[in-house]
């Protein structure tokens, strides 16, 4: 099929068309795709991963400074958010556009999705194939393949330890943090590659095994149009992009299955531009963000936040009140774009960033986001917060800011537009007022979920129990998008359990298939 003697194709070198004739297109080289890459080649058949995103090795980011990363491996730059309706802030989501997807920007983190959410799923759902029990065994081979492992208190920073010091005296306490890493050295680089190759993202995983056995990969390759003859997928069709996104060659692809796993952001305008779905209010509806934050605290000793992992330790003590707390912290550029002030007032914080601790919480939230597809094909992200989340969120950011006074903390910098810095827990009551305008939250995300809910009742959902669309043979979706409700914890490992049971059964369907035959 190439010329090249390579697994990978960079799109933006090559000069001309590409056409390919494959059992099986997987669009996206995320958590998702790479994890179905590796099983389905495995299995001996052919595969083909398209990624839009440029394929940057573990050697170039490992040196690259954080906004070289934002630049080259984030989807528009690090830049895309989801617009507020009525009274709901801007949230930032951060997202991978590279081969790897965003596994090769996440902390590393890996929870498993609470029980009490996947027997919702089995109970308002119907999705009997995902009780606990029969989750295990998904777990237990994403977590074998990614080589999950506990962080231990020595790999905690000066900044999360101060925390849990405050947070002892509140009457909770923190535990460790589970993360895919490898000889981890607590650089706490993680959100933009890590630099010594010791996170264990799908492309130095699933991917690397998937190439090993036979997969083709295409970087900068954006595919723009589902080929669909009567009922049935026959392939896709797309571009070659250049350094600059510029549009190069034309790509042809015919497949006799078809793996849609381009985030929850991505999916459902392919969905949207075939007319998969069209009589379902489903497609592009139901995201879920879990809408994050952070606070930061100045102290009167050397902190530097930077030393120790990113994400070691996390408290699920307030998890029925939809509020999971986690250690968090991000390269000096980024933090001091929440101080306040210009010039000297500005400088003043800058200048203390070694006294600077932070840690971070996220809401389980109620959803009320869509994607719409504009002409052209590009996307519009919309976000409505429930009354009940944006509760969530004043709580937590009380939470965080009384746990770090109590740590000894002489100034909080709260999340909040247009709020001075606090100096003490007293002048946090202001909080309590539910009237405080949500548009004024500082939040982000690297959760976006729901946008191709999976279901039994084809006007409510988008996708069969078995990922295959309820209207179109052969085509299948496996990412986050077809998850049914928001999950409340970080979406890497969930996302890869799944679309390794949905990967597990199209291989099984595709070998009764030809045995039949």
């Amino acid at each position: 099929m190439f010329a090249e003697p390579t697994s990978i194709l960079e799109g933006r070198d090559h000069p001309g068309d590409l056409t390919a004739d494959v059992d099986v297109a997987i669009v996206g080289s995320g958590a998702a795709g790479s994890v179905a890459a590796k099983i389905l080649a495995e299995a001996g058949m052919s595969v083909l991963v398209l990624e839009e995103g440029g394929y940057v090795t573990p050697e170039r980011y490992a040196k690259f400074r954080p906004t070289e990363t934002m630049r080259n491996m984030f989807r528009d730059a690090g830049s895309t958010a989801a617009i507020g309706l009525g009274d709901t802030p801007l949230i930032s989501i951060l997202a991978g556009r590279t081969v790897g997807g965003s596994s090769t920007l996440t902390g590393g983190v890996i929870f498993r999705i609470p029980e009490s959410i996947l027997s919702s799923w089995v109970r308002d759902h119907g999705l009997v194939d995902y009780a606990p029990e029969l989750m295990e065994e998904a777990y237990r081979s994403v977590e074998q393949e990614t080589y999950v492992e506990t962080v231990t208190d020595d790999m905690r920073s000066r900044s999360t330890t101060l925390f849990g010091e405050g947070a002892q005296k509140l009457g909770y306490s923190l535990k460790p943090m589970r993360r895919n890493t490898k000889g981890c050295r607590g650089s706490s680089r993680c959100n933009f590659g890590c630099p010594h190759r010791a996170k264990m993202s799908v492309d130095v995983t699933y991917l690397a095994k998937a190439r090993s056995l036979g997969a083709m990969v295409i970087s900068d390759c954006k595919v723009t149009r589902l080929v669909i003859e009567g009922e049935r997928i026959t392939g896709v069709e797309g571009r070659l992009l250049g350094a600059e996104g510029e549009k190069r060659g034309k790509v042809r692809v015919h497949a006799r299955k078809v793996l849609i796993a381009g985030s929850a952001l991505s999916t459902p305008l392919l969905l949207k531009g075939a007319g998969v779905g069209r009589w379902t209010r489903s497609v592009g509806r139901n995201l879920t963000l879990h809408p994050g934050f952070r606070v930061a605290a100045l102290f009167d000793q050397d902190v530097s936040p930077w030393k120790g992992a990113l994400q070691s330790a996390y408290s699920d003590a307030f998890e029925d009140q939809g509020l999971t707390l986690n250690s968090v912290f991000a390269p000096v550029n980024v933090l001091a774009a929440m101080f306040p002030g210009v010039g000297p007032d500005f400088q003043r914080y800058t200048s203390q960033m070694r006294q600077l601790a932070t840690f971070g919480a996220m809401v389980h939230d109620d959803g009320g986001g869509q994607v719409w597809r504009m002409p052209g094909g590009r996307s519009v992200i919309t976000y409505r917060m429930s009354k009940r989340d944006k509760l969530r969120m004043l709580k937590g950011i009380r939470l965080l800011a009384e746990t770090f006074f109590a740590a000894g903390a002489r100034e909080v910098l709260l999340p909040l537009f247009g709020v001075r810095p606090m100096k003490d827990a007293d002048e946090l009551r202001f909080l309590d007022d539910p009237s405080f305008p949500a548009r004024r939250f500082e939040c982000m995300t690297f959760h976006p979920l729901g946008t191709a809910r999976m279901g039994l009742d084809p006007s409510t959902s988008v996708v069969k129990p078995d990922g295959e669309t309820h209207d179109v043979r052969g085509l299948y979706v496996i990412d986050g998008s077809v998850f049914p409700s928001s999950i409340g914890v970080n979406s890497q490992l969930p996302i890869m359990a799944v679309a390794t049971k949905l990967a597990w059964g199209i291989r099984e369907a595709t070998s009764s298939a030809r045995a039949c035959a």
